[in-house]
């Protein structure tokens, strides 16, 4: 590409009389692809945002594998050598036994709720923790330490508190579950009742943790559930959590039947698909908004092969190649590309982080699980939106350009 053909490129980009301002068609051919870009930029950071963020609020307080057991009980009852074994594998940086029941709990007035009890080993003990829910905490802590001197405590949602009305180191809560020991005269099972100290509240922002989860100490979880000493499963994190897979399928190999293994991706597999595949829509159709800019590329350059007709007769008569010829409609329309592709890059990118800093689209967490709508600015969905965009108008200008190679000079002339 020599000077020459990029100044005439330049040239053909911009309105007749000596004006440097860009001509209408090539403005609109412009506005087309940064239209594409910048929507594509957004959908796609909104979709991977929603997927990362609705992920690392569901990995708060669900581990990176859960190791469960087979059969009627679903309980692991000889759980302390598993355990060992557990942690013995080089890929597993912390593990704990947890009890997770459910109960119906009150605050000593007429209004109850069912809720999710959760029991785990209390801070401070066991190693390290498995999840990241006592970072979470809003008031006190995971202790579960009473004024008893035993750990009695409960830790609740934020909005399940607010619900009961209970506030830290003032109320209490009842836990009632069916038991499994029946009644000798009516025969219905006996129901069992634990008076537990509110400790503690948590704020994830995720609405079905906040709203229906109690934390308390495996030993009152276990005394709930009517488990004696067994548990409900072990928890296990990862290195990293993208290689959890990898360790659940050792772990199930090394303990063998009875035991299995669920990583994060399987206990939430319909979510993420829905999303992983939502987003490939998403994407697919908004390609079509690129490619119907490229059909105004062509478009454009086709008119301008037939405004400059005269004039690229004269460029052949006077000794230019058609290979010049083609290369200056190849860089017009790669023009085009680039600085509609960058003008797209930069408006995608504002709105992104507008849209995402200040929250601009609140959803409700009773159905999306978060409080405003997410927008990632991932570098491979960028690089990919922008290869596309270029690869996209380079491919338009294929024709036009073909064309105007192949015009004779008299015939140009002579029209």
């Amino acid at each position: 590409m020599s000077r020459l053909e990029l100044a005439i490129a330049w040239r053909y980009l911009r309105s007749r009389r000596g004006s440097k301002l860009l001509s209408l068609i090539s403005v609109i051919a412009i506005g087309g692809v940064v239209i594409g870009v910048s929507a594509l930029i957004v959908i796609m950071g909104v979709m991977t945002g929603l997927q990362d963020d609705l992920r690392e609020k569901i990995l708060i307080g669900s581990p990176d594998v859960r190791v469960l057991n087979y059969g009627s009980d679903m309980v692991l009852r000889d759980w302390r050598p598993t355990l060992r074994k557990v942690k013995a594998n080089p890929g597993v940086v912390a593990a704990a036994p947890f009890v997770l029941t459910k109960a119906l709990v009150g605050a000593g007035h007429k209004y109850s709720d069912g809720a999710y009890v959760m029991g785990i080993i209390p801070e401070g003990e066991g190693g390290p923790p498995v999840t990241t829910i006592r970072d979470f905490r809003s008031s006190g802590d995971f202790r579960f330490a009473t004024l008893d001197g035993k750990q009695r405590g409960a830790v609740l949602g934020t909005r399940l508190a607010n619900r009961l009305g209970v506030y830290p180191g003032v109320d209490s809560i009842t836990l009632t579950t069916v038991g499994t020991e029946l009644n000798a005269v009516t025969g219905t099972p006996i129901p069992r009742e634990v008076r537990l100290e509110v400790t503690g509240v948590f704020d994830t922002g995720m609405y079905e943790y906040d709203n229906g989860y109690i934390y308390v100490s495996l030993p009152v979880a276990q005394r709930l559930a009517d488990l004696g000493d067994a548990v409900t499963g072990l928890e296990v994190r990862t290195k990293n959590r993208w290689d959890a897979p990898r360790v659940a399928e050792q772990l199930a190999t090394t303990l063998g039947y009875p035991y299995r293994t669920e990583d994060w991706q399987a206990q939430n597999n319909s979510l993420f698909s829905a999303l992983k595949l939502e987003k490939l829509g998403m994407t697919f159709i908004l390609l079509l908004i690129i490619l119907v800019a490229a059909f105004n590329i062509v478009g454009t350059l086709t008119m301008v092969v037939a405004d400059k007709t005269k004039e690229i007769g004269i460029l052949r008569a006077m000794g230019m190649p058609a290979a010049s010829i083609r290369r200056i409609f190849l860089m017009q329309g790669t023009l085009i590309g680039v600085v509609g592709t960058t003008l797209g890059l930069a408006l995608g990118l504002l709105t992104a982080v507008g849209l995402d800093r200040y929250q601009l689209i609140k959803l409700d967490p009773q159905v999306y699980f978060i409080n405003h709508l997410p927008v990632a600015r991932t570098p491979l969905d960028i690089g990919v939106t922008v290869g596309a965009s270029l690869l996209i108008a380079a491919v338009a200008t294929i024709y036009p350009a073909v064309q105007a190679s192949r015009l004779y000079p008299v015939e140009a002339m002579r029209e």
